[in-house]
């Protein structure tokens, strides 16, 4: 291999199969792009519904726990993360969802110039290739296949229909003007296949003579010159090589990986730096810091028909006919994957804990929750729900003998931060990952008014003939201590973690609006630990949105530093 190129990428998932497809449409740009993990060949990656097996597969998945948390009892958190060509892209949900136009504008009031909604919308669209063509706020011809779920579903038109008698208007479209509502999601699917970004952005660059792409290629550490990043140095097929960027090192490995590196690399706080004999380059006191997630509550109950998904993979004629769907019509549960609907609502009162959206048990009748605007309430949605027509003890698990669905909610933008830290001087030992779930007041009201609010939905008249019974937390589970207690010992990661690197102009901030590293030279992060603040949904949109706004910044900056 050669040893110099002008960018070297280190990670491939959504952001980094981005930033390497993007740069090497230069043909005089050389890349090259290193990935821990295998090629994306699995099958079970490219069927959507193949989600349930790459959850759990070590092959594809780094398969993380966090720390013991004591605000969750105790308990380690799985954190699946992908591990392959696309990675996380290629083993998450398939959701498409980009957050709210305030969560932009937040981040451009804290100083970040150029990341309002308005300045970041050009960059969605220019990702997108959505089924439904070009408008306003969606593209048409981006490398990013973006589709409807197609069939309806009488369970999630009965969950929609439940939410509306709650007072959440249906909605056909997520990522339009608004974000509340009732409906199903967009996936990053076409004709019945997954899109990551691996498919969207690295499949049409493999020819290219200019992009170098290696696999099971693990990066141990930054090659540093004085306060300037040089190149890369990484494990592969048992021996450890290294190779130098001309122009930039573009960290791409994600909330955990990304800090974990510079840290390794003697840039971070330097208490942590010196506590492991590693010299420090730069004290930079956020990095690691600022750990965000998405706590996700589910709720399983069973179902009075015989029409879930649970139902057709319990018995081979099911499973049969659920093939069959697929491979003649690419359609059906095998070409959605998991959860199908969604909604995003308001919760929690704005003005606190004096007045609830939500009395202890689900509400009677078809009370409303208010109108927008109410000052007894949330301005903007602050809970999501995921909604699936079957039911497992653990995402991706093996689903229920009984006829099952899931209704998965979790608070939006958590006040709760954490961090990740290096145990030790090795890079192939994973971090300290501790996420600080439901640290503050806000969160653990947020998330007891969450499973209120999915009971309400579930016993609205619409959904009430659906309804057997509440499995979890069950019909015991009734005033706020033991909702609460509930959510400590069943909420999970939906597998959103950002921060840790964030962009800013404060004290703990660690790149630039340009998302350079604070004090180093020829050093980038991007991914989803540049965001200061987690975006209001799922993060695969948002990161590939960030990764093609970084492409336009680099060439920025390399023409006026000619």
């Amino acid at each position: 291999m050669e040893a110099s190129f002008d960018y070297i990428v280190v990670g491939a998932g959504s952001a980094g199969a981005v930033l390497a497809g993007r740069l090497s449409e230069d043909p005089a740009t050389r890349v090259l792009l290193l990935e821990a993990g295998p090629p994306d060949t699995s099958f079970w990656i490219h069927l959507p519904i193949g989600y349930g097996k790459t959850m759990w597969s070590p092959a594809v998945n780094w398969r993380f726990e966090t720390d013991p948390d004591p605000n969750m009892n105790g308990r380690r958190i799985y954190w699946p993360r992908g591990k392959t060509l696309g990675g996380s892209s290629s083993i998450n949900g398939l959701i498409y969802i980009r957050g709210q136009r305030e969560d932009y504008d937040h981040w451009a009031a804290l100083g970040n110039e150029g990341w309002s909604f308005d300045e970041v919308l050009p960059f969605f669209r220019k990702s997108e290739r959505n089924q439904r063509g070009a408008d306003a706020f969606h593209g048409g011809n981006g490398p990013l296949a973006v589709s409807d779920i197609g069939d309806r579903n009488e369970l999630i038109e009965a969950f929609i229909a439940g939410a509306g008698e709650r007072g959440v208007p249906r909605t056909e479209d997520f990522n339009g003007a608004a974000q509340e509502g009732a409906g199903y999601y967009q996936l990053t699917t076409e004709r019945g296949w997954r899109c990551s970004t691996a498919k969207a952005y690295l499949k049409p660059a493999r020819g290219r003579a200019n992009l170098r792409i290696e696999t099971d290629a693990f990066a141990a550490g930054l090659l540093m010159e004085g306060r300037r990043a040089v190149g890369v140095r990484w494990r592969q097929g048992g021996q450890m090589r290294e190779a130098r960027a001309r122009a930039e090192v573009l960290l791409a490995a994600g909330s955990i990986q990304s800090p974990q590196l510079l840290q390794l690399s003697g840039i971070g706080p330097a208490a942590l730096l010196r506590e492991h004999g590693i010299p420090v380059v730069h004290e930079l006191a956020g990095v690691g810091e600022n750990l965000q997630d998405h706590l996700q509550i589910r709720l399983i109950f069973e179902c009075t028909k015989p029409i879930t998904t649970n139902d057709a993979l319990n018995s081979w004629i099911g499973q049969a006919r659920l093939g069959l769907q697929w491979l003649l019509h690419r359609s059906g549960p095998l070409a959605v994957g998991i959860n199908q609907g969604g909604c995003f609502m308001r919760a929690l009162p704005e003005d606190g804990p004096q007045t609830r959206r939500f009395a202890s048990g689900p509400p009677r009748g078809h009370e409303s929750p208010g109108k927008a605007g109410s000052t007894h309430e949330a301005k903007r949605p602050d809970i999501q729900f995921h909604v699936a027509t079957l039911s497992a003890d653990m995402a991706g698990g093996k689903v229920h003998p009984f006829s099952g669905f899931t209704m998965s909610v979790c608070q939006l933008r958590p006040e709760s931060r954490g961090r990740i830290a290096i145990r030790s001087t090795d890079p192939f030992e994973p971090p300290s990952m501790q996420p600080n779930y439901l640290a503050t007041d806000l969160d653990r009201r947020t998330a007891v008014a969450a499973v209120k609010a999915a009971r309400a939905i579930a016993a609205a008249p619409a959904m009430r003939p659906y309804v057997k019974r509440e499995v979890k937390p069950g019909p015991d589970t009734a005033d706020d201590a033991a909702l609460l207690e509930f959510c400590r010992n069943n909420g999970a990661t939906i597998f959103h973690p950002s921060g840790t690197c964030s962009m800013g102009r404060d004290a703990m901030a660690v790149l630039d609006a340009r998302l350079r590293v604070h004090g180093i030279q020829g050093l980038r992060v991007v991914d989803c630990s540049a965001m200061p603040t987690l975006v209001s949904g799922n993060t695969n949109a948002p990161a590939v949105m960030m990764a093609e706004k970084a492409v336009q910044m680099i060439r920025e900056d390399a023409r006026h530093a000619a």
